[in-house]
């Protein structure tokens, strides 16, 4: 029997029955529709990252890239505040890895060092949690939020929070593919 890359979600090759991604809601309403599948995104990160160690949370993919699963971690945490905290909830707050200097600190800084890789969990952890509340909290997915500078898709006007989950979602999905990529190269696991 042929064993197909979509098959691969456990060592033994056969598909769990204690997947954290299923038997969530279904048949819900708009906003727990979209709330369940950035949990799911989110879920998926961290069964990909299940088990390494820092030294391979941190290595990269190819030359001359910069990405690793470390870095996809703090760069994720960076976006979910951007996004939640920032433009949607308005806060003042800094960023978090990236500067004015090294736009791309979130992945420039993901070295193999354990504090590094359990900071970058607790920081992305605390991220997810403040958008899972405002998300829950929001008085409607028609609410609106200036993008003035153009930071989230907006063209630089007004973003829903329908538009800004749905591109949280679209963040996510982008990089479950590098996450994937990322741990087949580290210890040849595929799936889940």
């Amino acid at each position: 029997m042929t064993t197909r890359r979509a098959d691969m979600f456990t060592e033994d090759g056969r598909p769990s029955d204690d997947d954290p991604r299923e038997h969530g809601p279904r048949l819900g309403d708009e906003r727990a529709t979209l709330a369940e599948s950035l949990r799911c995104l989110r879920l998926t990160l961290e069964l990909k990252c299940a088990g390494l160690d820092a030294e391979q949370m941190a290595r990269r993919a190819v030359e001359p890239s910069t990405m690793s699963l470390l870095g996809l971690v703090r760069h994720l945490a960076e976006v979910e505040r951007a996004t939640f905290r920032r433009l949607l909830a308005g806060e003042d707050v800094p960023k978090l890895y990236c500067s004015d200097t090294d736009r791309d600190g979130d992945f420039d800084g993901a070295v193999a060092d354990p504090e590094v890789v359990a900071e970058a969990w607790r920081t992305w952890r605390a991220e997810v949690e403040f958008s899972t509340r405002f998300l829950a909290g929001a008085p409607s997915l028609e609410a609106t939020a200036d993008d003035p500078q153009n930071l989230h898709g907006s063209g630089g006007g007004a973003m829903s929070v329908r538009e800004v989950v749905l591109g949280m979602i679209e963040e996510y999905a982008r990089h479950m593919g590098h996450v994937d990529l990322l741990r087949e190269r580290i210890d040849g696991r595929i799936g889940q």
